[in-house]
């Protein structure tokens, strides 16, 4: 064990998670155009950050605990399957992070994929196994049912919160971030 390391999950990750968390909860409960089984909010975009900046445990973590809050807060039951959805929100893009060493050009390209693949897997897949399955009847009929609009909701938002994400993630807001929290721009923790 290196005694230089500092220990990540300090008091300043803690509050940056927690800001993330609230950002996610306002922007994913509060600030949102809701259409049945449809939902407009760029809220996983909090979850995306968390896990670029902290890992995909952070990540991990900001997506279950904003969605379990949001739940208690809306008064909704948990679905596991949307809250393993909303985690993976903060998982995939930052499983990505390790190669997206280089120009801006390569970090786009993989912060973009690393959206789309939590996109597909979240909205796509989880979130609308979730409904389908919260909607009673025939699994299969609701599943099918919700695919079409899911997608059109998918088509739409993946590549909002694609700029989103790679705006914010290539500002200086980043820098500060890491810098604050104690980490370098390459993700490595440092002296402090």
């Amino acid at each position: 064990m290196h005694k230089n390391k500092k220990n990540v999950w300090d008091t300043r990750t803690v509050v940056f998670l927690g800001l993330l968390i609230a950002m996610h909860i306002v922007l994913t409960r509060l600030i949102v155009i809701e259409l049945g089984s449809y939902r407009i909010t760029v809220g996983c975009v909090c979850t995306i950050l968390a896990g670029l900046w902290f890992g995909p445990v952070g990540g991990g973590i900001c997506g279950l605990v904003a969605d379990l809050l949001g739940c208690l807060l809306k008064g909704y039951a948990v679905n596991p399957l949307i809250t393993i959805a909303a985690m993976m929100w903060g998982i995939i893009p930052a499983l990505c992070r390790p190669v997206m060493s280089g120009g801006k050009t390569k970090k786009t390209v993989f912060l973009c994929v690393g959206v789309v693949l939590a996109s597909i897997c979240s909205t796509l897949g989880f979130t609308t196994t979730g409904l389908a399955l919260i909607n009673g009847g025939k699994f299969w009929v609701s599943f099918t049912a919700l695919l079409p609009g899911r997608t059109m909701q998918w088509a739409i938002m993946t590549p909002i919160y694609c700029v989103l994400t790679v705006v914010l993630y290539l500002s200086p807001l980043t820098g500060l971030i890491l810098s604050l929290s104690g980490q370098s721009a390459s993700g490595h923790v440092v002296k402090a």
